[in-house]
């Protein structure tokens, strides 16, 4: 029955959703003490795609400019981020990591990938490869 497996997935991603949000804050912690978990997001889009307006910034992750602003200061206040002249619109800033914003990241995310290949050690790599596939194509169409 469709339903049943409707049902199947909302429960298994209620409990993905459960552990990767516990899981942010543990990285974030790991980042810096002082890190909040949501925070965390935002040093994944600047090492992904390198220099961000706060505005797209706030866009991306769906939240108020003032929102953004708070995480975006409590990042720079903490040495995470720094802030440049957007070259395109001298009124805006660019936010990037700082050299030791990236070398922590770095760390906790590298930290984070041993995690996976040890609890998926005994998984068939076409079977990761098909949960990435899977997952993407649910994001994509989730940000469609």
């Amino acid at each position: 029955m469709q339903d049943r497996a409707f049902l199947a997935l909302e429960r298994e991603l209620a409990v993905f959703l459960r552990r990767a949000r516990a899981s942010s804050g543990e990285m974030a912690r790991a980042v810096h003490p002082e890190l909040e978990a949501a925070a965390y997001g935002l040093l994944v889009r600047l090492e992904e795609c390198g220099p961000q307006r706060a505005t797209d910034l706030a866009a991306y992750f769906g939240v108020g400019k003032a929102t953004m602003s708070r995480q975006l200061r409590a990042l720079d206040e903490l040495g995470l981020v720094t802030r440049a002249p957007d070259p395109a619109d001298g009124r805006a800033s660019l936010l990037s990591l700082t050299d030791e914003g990236r070398a922590r990241f770095t760390r906790v995310r590298d930290a984070r990938r041993a995690q996976y290949v040890h609890r998926l050690a005994d998984w068939d790599r076409g079977e990761i490869a098909e949960l990435a596939r899977l997952l993407h194509q649910f994001n994509a169409r989730a940000e469609a």
